[in-house]
């Protein structure tokens, strides 16, 4: 059993908790959409992702952001997922990332869409 992310109770007024998956999911959204800094005990978790919405846009750009994130997930999440496919798509004032990944522990094939809205 794993504690829900964001924090919150269940109908009964206990933490609320999640599978495998969706704790696992959670953990991936924590990343991306983390800024360094921003954990006192770890300043280097996080992708800097939102960060980077409003730059601007070109392959060379989206490439290297990719191999960041890619990175990143490996170094935080490496035990737990195998990183398959990564997409981020950057339209307007939404920032939208699609990732292919593999659960390490049963062996299953998922693949999840993130997404943020920076209008105001």
């Amino acid at each position: 059993m794993n504690i829900d992310v964001p924090f919150c109770f269940d109908s009964r007024g206990r933490t609320a908790s999640d599978d495998d998956h969706d704790h696992i999911r959670d953990m991936i959204e924590q990343f991306l959409f983390t800024n360094p800094g921003e954990r006192v005990n770890r300043p280097e978790f996080g992708s800097g992702l939102l960060g980077m919405v409003f730059e601007p846009n070109s392959p060379e750009y989206g490439a290297v952001l990719q191999q960041g994130i890619e990175a990143g997930l490996q170094r935080w999440l490496g035990d737990l997922i195998e990183v398959r496919s990564l997409q981020v798509i950057s339209e307007e004032a939404v920032l939208r990332v699609v990732l292919q990944y593999a659960v390490r522990p049963s062996g299953e094939a998922r693949t999840e869409t993130f997404q943020r809205s920076m209008a105001p």
